[in-house]
């Protein structure tokens, strides 16, 4: 099974119609080779692909617990895809596994517990719904209770049955951080209504995802996980799951801005690529990553997030444009680029436009290091911002 890194190249030995089939997810870029081979190059998207009978495994540059921590705020549906993919099982993710699947359950239930029709077929007193005739003949003459059928509208339900299922394997999971243990007991008692039955992993892929139920999938498709006890571990093995994949540059953007709204709640509002305009009269649209502004007053700050390297906390050129123009428009003094970091490197430094006075400040984060250190830099990243305010 090949294996690559984010932007990494190999060749390999492909058909043709292999080829074109990668090609075309859009993950990957294919390009014959010499040697009737083909050259595969990775770009920001990481995780699995399977197609054409060709397996490929593309790992992020970070350690696994991070990119767990970057997907915590919830991974988009359109990240699975519907192909199988073999995962090795084993536990040493599992704590960051269940970290995750807590917060995705509970923004996915945040939404409201989810309640469909369920036909119900049971013997009562009194005609509900509909008579059960075969049912009742089977009763041999018995006139009460009455074998009946009916709709009964209820979150009893296979999606939530699947959700307490996977709550309640995760509670038996002693590596189990104390918040993320608090917050499945909480999930455990808003499902209270639904009943605790056994559930195969295999379940998941029975249930027809729809227009109703399609923010339910990404909690289904990491219980499917949970149920068959394995993880997503980047290597080879006996365990089916959905493949998936995920553009870190969108990952990298949604972890730190949520991260900075809840930081900056309450002190400042974290508004999300919202539509300015560089020219007079509503010329020249643009969208900044990030705009600060106070509750009830105007903004403040701007921030551009940039999945690079910033190696000694140096922008690219272009980068610097871009932050210029946002701080222009907005008639701000100071703008924020926020790149990664490799370890050791310096971690901020400020740019003084000439003639203009403005500051261009790069910020980078490393995220090679432990999830409490990532989280640790962040905080600090929220409280230099709040100090803009």
């Amino acid at each position: 099974m090949p294996v690559l890194a984010e932007y990494e190249s190999q060749e390999l030995e492909l058909t043709r119609r292999q080829a074109e089939a990668l090609q075309a997810t859009g993950v990957v870029g294919v390009s014959p080779a010499p040697g009737a081979r083909w050259r595969v190059t990775a770009t920001s998207h990481v995780g699995t692909i399977a197609v054409e009978g060709v397996r490929l495994l593309i790992r992020p540059k970070i350690r696994p617990e991070n990119l767990f921590l970057l997907l915590e705020p919830g991974l988009p549906p359109s990240a699975w895809r519907q192909q199988a993919f073999e995962y090795d099982a084993t536990s040493d993710l599992l704590p960051a596994v269940f970290a995750f699947f807590a917060r995705t359950v509970e923004t996915t239930l945040g939404r409201g517990v989810l309640r469909s029709y369920e036909v119900v077929k049971e013997p009562l007193i009194a005609l509900r719904g509909r008579l059960d005739v075969i049912g009742q003949f089977r009763r041999a003459g018995v006139l009460t209770p009455m074998a009946c059928t009916y709709d009964d509208f209820t979150e009893d339900i296979v999606e939530n049955r699947v959700l307490r299922a996977a709550i309640r394997r995760a509670l038996h999971v002693p590596a189990v951080a104390a918040a993320d243990r608090q917050r499945l007991m909480r999930q455990l008692v808003a499902l209270d209504a639904v009943a605790d039955a056994p559930v195969r992993p295999d379940t998941v892929d029975s249930i027809h995802i729809t227009r109703l139920n399609k923010h339910y999938e990404p909690a289904l498709r990491l219980a499917r996980l949970v149920l068959a006890n394995m993880t997503l571990a980047d290597a080879a093995g006996g365990t089916t799951a959905s493949s998936f994949v995920i553009d870190m540059n969108d990952l990298f953007q949604r972890f730190v801005t949520e991260r900075l709204r809840s930081a900056l709640r309450g002190t400042l509002d974290v508004i999300s690529e919202p539509k300015e305009h560089l020219g007079l009269g509503g010329k020249v649209p643009m969208r900044p990553d990030l705009v600060f502004r106070r509750p009830k007053g105007g903004i403040v700050y701007v921030g551009d997030l940039k999945y690079k390297i910033a190696t000694e906390a140096r922008g690219q050129t272009g980068d610097y444009y871009q932050l210029l123009a946002y701080a222009t428009a907005m008639d701000l003094p100071e703008g924020m680029l926020i790149y990664c970091r490799r370890p050791g490197d310096e971690h901020e430094r400020t740019v003084v436009v000439k003639h203009a006075g403005k500051r261009l400040v790069v910020r980078s984060i490393d995220l090679t290091g432990p999830p409490e250190a990532v989280e640790q830099e962040i905080a600090e990243l929220a409280a230099r911002i709040s100090r803009r305010r």
